[in-house]
């Protein structure tokens, strides 16, 4: 016969036991719960990883580049100091010359239509700020242009400060799509798309190009440059590619404006 104090030994030791397997119940559960959060993160920091790897976060750059209708965009370094003084005769025209890599390439410029970028240039010029410097990039469709005075050679380059935008009706009255033609021959002034940000980067059209008016016209380049630029064009980029560093080098070793 089971006495009271065997008795209530018994129901303390089934009690303890049923405690000690619902801990380790708790603690088995505990770990699969970690074990499948564990999988979980590992399956995100390797997707993650793929995707820096695959550059999915770059998506915008890379279709941006490959835009064929690109803009020629520049990005010039912040405005450290004031842009040059006037020390040009603003009634005059001015010849910007220069000796490249692939050939001599001359435009005309009209102080009176646009006394401020020309006014620049000829600052710059003078303190040889263009010579060595790559023609970093060219575009074969959509827009066909040659862009120039990064000296950097990257797009990301200017000389430290901005310049007004000018002369941009100069081309007509936009069309339903809000652009105008820029015609073969014509010099314009590259900026990051915002109103007054140009800095020392220009394009060169060697064939007519659609674009919204807000890349000042300064220069006209004149027959043998345009042939230059054809050839140029011609060979196309470095990759293949619409829009990239031009396959036949080309680098400003000097350029010089003078006053006609």
């Amino acid at each position: 016969m089971v006495t009271s104090d065997q008795r209530r030994r018994q129901l303390a030791r089934e009690k303890y036991e049923r405690q000690q397997k619902r801990r380790a119940e708790a603690r088995q559960k505990s770990r699969r719960r970690l074990a499948v959060i564990g999988a979980a993160v590992a399956v995100v920091v390797a997707t993650l990883v793929g995707l820096v790897a695959g550059g999915v976060f770059d998506k915008d750059k890379k279709d941006e580049a490959a835009d064929p209708a690109a803009t020629p965009s520049a990005s010039p370094t912040p405005q450290q100091s004031p842009s040059p003084a006037m020390a040009i005769d603003a009634k005059a025209k001015y010849t910007f010359d220069l000796k490249t890599s692939a050939g001599d390439v001359k435009f005309e410029m009209d102080a009176a239509k646009t006394p401020q970028t020309v006014n620049s240039f000829k600052s710059l010029a003078d303190k040889n700020f263009f010579d060595n410097t790559k023609c970093h990039r060219l575009t074969t469709s959509g827009i066909f242009v040659l862009q120039c005075g990064d000296p950097q050679g990257t797009g990301m380059g200017g000389p430290g400060y901005t310049i007004a935008d000018e002369n941009l009706d100069a081309l007509g009255k936009p069309n339903e799509t809000g652009q105008v033609i820029y015609p073969a021959g014509t010099v314009a002034m590259a900026n990051t798309g915002k109103p007054g940000s140009g800095g020392s980067q220009f394009f060169l059209v060697y064939k007519d190009s659609p674009l919204t008016p807000t890349y000042t016209p300064f220069g006209k380049i004149d027959a043998a440059g345009l042939k230059v630029l054809e050839e140029v064009a011609k060979a196309g980029t470095a990759d293949g590619q619409q829009d990239g560093a031009p396959k036949t080098p080309v680098t400003i070793e000097k350029g010089t404006v003078t006053q006609n």
